[in-house]
């Protein structure tokens, strides 16, 4: 007799090593596209004294190189949730790392400062592009629950290791190939990414994201707001807060950004910042504490790296590799905040992190003082451990927090919100971090002429003790803002596809 297959019957193990398969690649192209966003904003640190002789940039204008790409990064990333949300991630990170891999070979092959700025801003709005459509993907691929968390703890843990590796790999290229191998080692990643995102990604469903309008608008007032605010504060360190230009820069800034929650709630038609997203006490809360351990993160690295060069005499390669304990203290805590963060709750988890970041960047800033005559080891290493195990552990549970009960057709502006207020308090933090720095070291009569390694270290000392205090607020933020529960999502996420 002839039988009839049932075909009612569950997936097949070889569908389910198919749809296992696809989540893997799915999480190695985030994580790909993570690495080498954050990995960019760190990499040309070591490269810039190379740069100016080369290009002939002013010393006023050298910072440019890296802050044209921080701050179109940061002022964009709104914009760039909301593309996510309306076009989908498939595209919108399809475009965002086409547009960051062609402003990249640009920059290699940059003969002018005016170039090189011109290409790193608009690196900075392929990431601000890209980077929300690789949580965006994740959190549509995995649903939330043990695997979510375990996955979002490597993502965390890849834009740590690219963060410290940076530095490392920078110094190296710097030394062996030339300054402008700092940004063409991206372009063969870059496209490869392209490649992999539109054969892995589906595509995006007509309808599933809103109405498929941008709030243009909104994402200038933003982006114009947060870049006034930003140079203000950097422009300080030059001329002091006495000057009248900082001031008026600073008012312009103020006025755009307290302009765009007003025409987010009036003006516009589809606006970037849905007020609804932030009834959910999660959302408030975890961006927040993200601000404020931001301030403090990002400001050390670049600090522990002047230190390391200034005051302890250390090669730029050589100071590279101190960050190595760094780095895997960093990639040891978002390993396993996963698992504590679903045991303890997203709130415990970040207030016991960001606890213990407070300590390493305490004993960080009681140590700067020894200059070169302390050791590495419990100076540099043992502290530097803590610190970056607690914070870059406490982006997962932070993470966690700011993603959960957000609907799947919002989670791409969560994404950038989150992302945004991340790289605009690393911003901000590193700006004021680096006056408070540069205030306490005290004026050294001419340009050329160096402060001593002690003036220094004291004036490095403090804006660590001052990164500690904003790490140890985020803890206790983390008690009073954060819920003790999350809320379950309101639309189910589906377990695999984009």
């Amino acid at each position: 007799m002839r039988t009839v297959r049932d075909t009612s019957t569950p997936p097949t193990p070889i569908g389910e090593r198919a749809i296992r398969r696809r989540e893997r690649v799915v999480l190695v192209l985030a994580c790909v596209v993570s690495f080498v966003v954050v990995l960019d904003a760190t990499i040309v640190s070591v490269a810039l004294p190379d740069i100016r002789v080369d290009l002939g940039y002013s010393p006023a204008a050298l910072p440019w190189v890296v802050n044209a790409y921080t701050l179109a990064f940061a002022g964009f990333l709104l914009l760039g949730g909301r593309c996510c949300d309306v076009y989908g991630p498939r595209r919108s990170l399809a475009v965002g790392m086409a547009l960051f891999t062609a402003a990249g070979l640009v920059c290699g092959l940059a003969t002018s400062p005016a170039v090189l700025s011109a290409a790193r801003a608009a690196q900075g709005l392929g990431a601000a592009l890209s980077m929300p459509a690789t949580l965006s993907v994740l959190t549509a691929t995995f649903a939330e629950g043990p695997r979510r968390a375990r996955v979002l703890g490597t993502w965390s843990a890849v834009g740590g290791i690219a963060a410290t590796a940076g530095p490392v790999l920078g110094g190296v290229l710097t030394q062996w190939l030339g300054w402008r191998w700092v940004f063409l080692v991206n372009v063969p990643l870059g496209i490869g990414a392209v490649a992999v995102g539109l054969a892995v990604l589906a595509p995006h469903r007509r309808g599933s994201g809103g109405p498929g309008r941008l709030d243009v608008v909104g994402a200038l007032l933003a982006t114009s707001g947060l870049v006034a605010v930003v140079f203000a504060v950097m422009r300080s360190e030059a001329v002091g807060w006495a000057s009248s230009s900082v001031w008026a820069v600073l008012t312009v800034g103020v006025l755009l950004l307290g302009l765009f929650p007003v025409h987010q709630a009036r003006w516009a038609a589809d606006p970037l910042l849905p007020p609804g997203l932030f009834r959910l006490r999660s959302v408030r809360g975890a961006n927040v504490v993200m601000f404020l351990v931001a301030l403090g993160f990002v400001a050390t690295l670049i600090i522990l790296s002047f230190h390391m060069q200034y005051v302890r005499g250390y090669t730029p390669l050589r100071a590279g590799c101190g960050f190595l304990p760094i780095g895997l203290g960093m990639m040891v805590g978002a390993r396993t905040a996963g698992s504590l963060s679903l045991r303890l709750g997203p709130r415990r988890a970040v207030f016991a992190y960001c606890a213990l970041g407070a300590v390493g960047l305490t004993a960080l800033a009681a140590s700067a003082t020894a200059a070169a005559h302390g050791s590495y080891w419990w100076a540099v290493a043992v502290p530097g451990a803590l610190f970056g195990l607690g914070t870059a552990a406490a982006f997962t549970p932070i993470t966690l927090a700011a993603t959960a009960g957000v609907p799947p057709a919002r989670g791409g502006v969560a994404a950038g919100l989150l992302n945004t207020v991340r790289q605009v308090g690393g911003a901000v933090g590193l700006a004021v971090l680096s006056t408070i720095a540069s205030a306490v070291t005290g004026p050294h009569g001419d340009e050329d002429r160096t402060p001593t390694p002690h003036a220094l270290a004291d004036g490095y000392a403090a804006a660590l003790a001052v990164a500690a205090g904003c790490v140890a607020v985020a803890s206790v933020m983390a008690l009073v803002a954060m819920p003790r529960t999350t809320r379950p999502p309101t639309d189910h996420a589906p377990t695999s596809g984009a």
